[in-house]
């Protein structure tokens, strides 16, 4: 629990007190708009200057730079105040259950399973199938189900309830949040005999090292071959991924991101919030999806797209801006044809 002076924060982050006194005490964590007294936070966005200058916190983390204090609080001058923030949250926050290895007595493992109970944990009411291999240091919590043939990297994680399906591949330090299902049957069917059969999915979904999947998230199985999702990349809650996307390193993907089949991601891409991605789209690498963006083409590499139907960000700014415009327009076209009918109107007599 944290319960600290401010003299002892200044060390801890190598800062500087800018203003305030160093005897004052800490003793939780708080945003600037809900921060009353005792509570730390930092200010880095301009854009909450106003909340900096009116917050009722005891102490801020700010810019060594910053130019304004709020009166009667401690300001620790850092060079980057949200990674300070994060420095005594790790030390003085809510800390993470340690790992204890170990096997829970209501656990089901096959005992054709490849595991080290001695180096992995498992937690109550967890299963893991016939053939599955779990690496040391692996995380098994409570209610996951892990398939047959799945194998799980060196120090992952599955929190509560995740579910791997049969033959997925996780890489070593993957972390997958409760309710997100790997593996699930890609969404394939074909119009016959006035049904829709089923196509049978018969690949797997591959997941490289240090890959973090949040709440929810579902990554379809492929139909052959596998749905891919490249090294470092990290994707937001209810996300879905559908069978034989292949998505690159160090990618982001942020909230109720829905892409279809055979989908090709590049690298260091950014895909903000809503946004769609239609079946057998290429989105080249380092470029950047706009909120609630609809992808139905490719993108190129490099290139920033907003709108539905997706189209570089000046074009659709444009759009926008003119659309703004257009209440301003009507009322200037009904005045002139006001004037028009005005003008004819004598010589109709």
């Amino acid at each position: 629990m944290l319960n600290i002076s401010v003299l002892d924060l200044v060390a801890l982050v190598d800062g500087k007190l800018l203003s305030g006194q160093p005897e004052v005490g800490v003793t939780n964590f708080a945003s600037l708009k809900e921060a009353q007294r005792g509570d730390l936070s930092f200010f880095k966005d301009p854009r909450y200057e106003a909340q900096l200058l009116s917050t009722q916190a005891s102490a801020v983390l700010v810019p060594t730079d910053c130019p304004h204090a709020p009166a009667g609080v401690a300001c620790i001058g850092v060079a980057d105040p949200s990674r300070a923030f994060e420095l005594i949250v790790e030390s003085y926050g809510v800390q993470p259950v340690p790992f204890k290895a170990g096997v829970h007595p209501s656990a089901s493992v096959a005992a054709s399973a490849k595991l080290n109970p001695a180096k992995v944990c498992i937690g109550a009411h967890a299963v893991i199938e016939e053939e599955a291999e779990l690496a040391d240091g692996v995380e098994i919590a409570a209610g996951c189900y892990v398939g047959r043939g799945v194998r799980i990297g060196r120090d992952s994680k599955l929190f509560a309830n995740a579910t791997i399906h049969i033959g997925c591949v996780l890489g070593e330090r993957v972390i997958l949040h409760s309710g997100v299902v790997i593996g699930a049957d890609g969404f394939g069917y074909e119009f016959d005999k006035g049904r829709h059969r089923k196509v049978r999915q018969s690949g797997i979904v591959q997941i490289d090292n240090d890959v973090e999947v949040g709440a929810g998230t579902m990554i379809d199985r492929a139909r052959f071959g596998r749905t891919w999702i490249g090294e470092g990349t990290k994707i937001d809650n209810l996300v879905q991924i559908g069978h034989n996307v292949v998505m690159g390193r160090h990618c982001i993907v942020v909230a109720c991101v829905a892409i279809a089949g055979s989908a090709v991601i590049g690298d260091y891409v950014v895909i903000a919030a809503q946004v769609g991605i239609a079946g057998h789209v290429n989105v080249g690498s380092q470029s950047k999806l706009g909120g609630r963006a609809g992808v139905t083409k490719d993108v190129p590499a490099g290139q920033t797209v907003l709108g539905f139907p997706a189209v570089p960000a000046n074009e659709e700014r444009r759009r926008i801006a003119n659309v703004s415009r257009l209440p301003k327009l009507v009322a200037r076209i009904r005045e002139l044809e006001a004037r028009l009918d005005a003008l004819e109107l004598p010589a109709s007599r």
